[in-house]
């Protein structure tokens, strides 16, 4: 497919946008100041680049195919990425980063280690406003138009750009009093007639998987009272005494630092890959606003990680 570099392409996807948002040829040639007929050159040279049609028309209707549906949420985040280019270009002179920052936080992550301190990044620059998408589900950046998304664990698309923001250290941990009755484990075997508690979202689900520094490797299942796929749940469980939970630093930090949950069998560490990224879609012409945010929030988590005592 050919690059689209110059103004009329541009002006064609604005034509389309338009006709699909408003439905009507009439409606968006008042939304956008031009006659309908040229919107409607304009969607019928869009359609000849793609080689597929976008639009059903009749005489009192538009509608979207199935090609113009998917085409549209790109089309328009084509749409909005330029007019955030137009706002922050005005603005460049003044280099003050401005607009709306759209941003993909993972669900509990993002509420207990992002959403206290936005208040201190919007503080920091007051002409940015922050819509923040807090979710477990791996948002497509390209095509839902965010401009950036912390992401935990590894990262498998390609298309994104990432910056490492802090490690993450996955660890079994329990409460005192279920230690006090049970007694602390000292092989990962021991936990085949212990309660676990199991978070379903694990990939390896239901199974935990360790290694020694001596190269010994070994996978249990993990079975108990139990199992959620709301990990914040398990916490509250673990920190009551239901049983052993494998768990991630950042999710347990605050109990560990009280006392109310303690690490167990530390010589074996659970097998976990991946740490905590900031990812943008592209580097390349960055606006003001997400590199601010990138910034920030590194500088945020360094050098000592909040859920570490930083």
């Amino acid at each position: 497919m050919q690059q689209w570099p110059d103004a009329n392409h541009i002006a064609e996807i604005a034509a389309f946008v338009a006709v699909a948002e408003q439905g009507s040829f009439t409606r968006a040639a008042t939304v956008l100041g031009r006659d309908a007929t040229v919107l409607s050159r304009r969607v019928q040279s869009l359609e000849r680049t793609l080689g597929v049609r976008l639009l059903t028309r009749t005489t009192r209707h538009v509608a979207l195919t199935e090609a113009g549906a998917g085409f549209l949420a790109r089309a328009q985040a084509i749409a909005a990425a330029l007019a955030d280019a137009q706002e922050e270009a005005s603005t460049h002179g003044q280099g003050e980063p401005r607009g709306t920052l759209r941003l993909a936080l993972p669900a509990t992550f993002g509420r207990m280690w992002i959403a206290p301190y936005l208040p201190e990044f919007m503080a920091t620059y007051p002409q940015v406003r922050v819509d923040a998408s807090y979710s477990n589900r791996f948002a497509d950046l390209v095509a839902e138009g965010f401009d950036a998304a912390i992401r935990l664990g590894e990262l498998t698309d390609s298309r994104l750009v990432a910056r490492r923001i802090a490690p993450r250290r996955r660890l079994l941990c329990a409460a005192p009093a279920f230690l006090d009755r049970h007694g602390a484990p000292v092989h990962p075997e021991a936990l085949r007639q212990l309660p676990c508690l199991a978070f379903t979202g694990l990939a390896s689900h239901p199974n935990w998987t360790f290694g020694n520094t001596q190269g010994e490797r070994i996978t249990v299942r993990a079975d108990g009272p139990l199992a959620s796929d709301d990990a914040e749940a398990l916490v509250h469980a673990a920190v009551r005494g239901l049983g052993i939970m494998l768990s991630t630093d950042w999710l347990v930090g605050r109990e560990l630092a009280a006392g109310a949950l303690v690490p167990v069998l530390t010589e074996w560490l659970p097998q976990d890959e991946g740490a905590i990224y900031a990812v943008v879609p592209s580097t390349r012409l960055l606006p003001a606003k997400t590199r601010a945010f990138i910034d920030w929030i590194s500088n945020r988590y360094s050098p000592i990680a909040p859920w570490r005592g930083g």
